[in-house]
């Protein structure tokens, strides 16, 4: 009797402590389940349909950004300079080849991605950003971590810039990870003495993977 075979997680194969395991093993095994292939529905309504007076101006900044489809939508949307962070080669390669065609579209988009480390990550004081947006990122580091990247996104974020969150997956408690568990009360504590939240709501629309799952969460830096 045949059996189907077993589908790896990458909680089954990314080591927490060892940042190459994203590209040795998740990204060359195609063990990439939050790449959608496109933008999400979730990011469309913060940038197009939220109401928020997002900046028009100025840089944006992806953290994990994977395949890099968020790099050029936002850039093309805000206008913004977009840069992606990602540790994983396989990745950047992609992300650079999906700019490559977009900007054959869009000209005018400015999106660029590096391999770097965020919670290393030191630009000049100049060169912070207008806009940051986590999709997975957040629960792609183990929880220890989280006080880490709520200093970061303070550090990071402008006074009067925005920290776009999708809060994903929403699901009974579970040790394992990633991507690790998450509630939207995980990130008050992070970010309410820097932050204010000015939108938390179910998205409208939500991609196949993410009906039910998710919440878009929008903070501005005071």
């Amino acid at each position: 009797m045949s059996t189907s075979p077993v589908q790896l997680e990458p909680r089954d194969i990314v080591k927490p402590d060892d940042l190459s395991t994203w590209e040795r093993v998740a990204w060359t095994k195609g063990v990439t389940p939050w790449d959608f292939g496109d933008v999400q529905p979730s990011l469309r309504e913060a940038l197009e349909s939220s109401g928020l007076d997002l900046p028009r101006s100025g840089r944006a900044l992806v953290p994990g950004c994977g395949a890099g489809y968020d790099l050029t939508y936002i850039s093309a949307t805000l206008g913004l300079e977009t840069l992606g962070l990602e540790v994983a080669q396989t990745a950047i390669t992609r992300a650079i080849e999906v700019i490559r065609k977009a900007k054959e579209q869009h000209p005018d988009i400015r999106s660029s991605i590096e391999i770097a480390d965020f919670f290393k990550f030191d630009p000049p004081k100049e060169r912070l950003f207008d806009l940051i947006y986590d999709h997975t990122f957040f629960v792609a580091i183990p929880p220890p971590m989280r006080p880490a990247w709520g200093e970061q996104m303070t550090k990071l974020v402008k006074p009067g810039g925005y920290l776009i969150t999708v809060v994903f997956p929403l699901r009974p408690y579970d040790e394992t990870g990633p991507p690790h568990y998450v509630e939207p009360e995980h990130y008050v504590p992070l970010l309410s003495a820097n932050f204010t939240k000015v939108l938390d709501k179910v998205p409208e629309v939500s991609s196949p993977s993410h009906v039910g799952k998710e919440r878009l969460v929008v903070w501005k830096r005071v």
